[in-house]
């Protein structure tokens, strides 16, 4: 595609972000699921500077710690001016997630808002 860079395809997939915090699962042992819902997630497309809204949706089975939540706001707010395409903005914070709770399974899914007419989801799965 024209005008479309290894360096777009690379912007902000290793950018540094906050910690996410976690707390001590209480109930390791017992598989659970955690749904935690973001409906308004922003970044920005490397290519265009446009912005991407988005609802992202993180369920995940713990393990032995749970992510603390306000951390995990603190982290999402650190996308608002990050250039990085929806795909590897997915990809990246379900890595992050696996990173920092070492859950069971996670699973992570962005239902990115319409541009241009076309609405995107992306879905990232661990273990994939």
């Amino acid at each position: 595609m024209t005008g479309y860079t290894d360096d777009h395809a690379a912007s902000g997939v290793d950018a540094p972000m906050p910690a996410i915090e976690t707390w001590v699962n209480p109930y390791r042992g017992r598989e659970y699921t955690i749904e935690v819902r973001c409906p308004g997630f922003t970044s920005v497309c490397p290519k265009t500077g446009l912005p991407d809204f988005a609802t992202l949706t993180v369920s995940y089975a713990p393990d032995r710690v749970c992510l603390e939540l306000k951390s995990f706001k603190l982290y999402f707010l650190n996308y608002r001016t990050l250039g990085i395409f929806q795909e590897n903005a997915a990809n990246k914070i379900r890595d992050d997630v696996v990173f920092a709770a070492r859950p069971i399974r996670a699973r992570l899914e962005g239902r990115f808002k319409a541009r241009g007419g076309i609405t995107t989801r992306v879905e990232a799965e661990y273990p994939s």
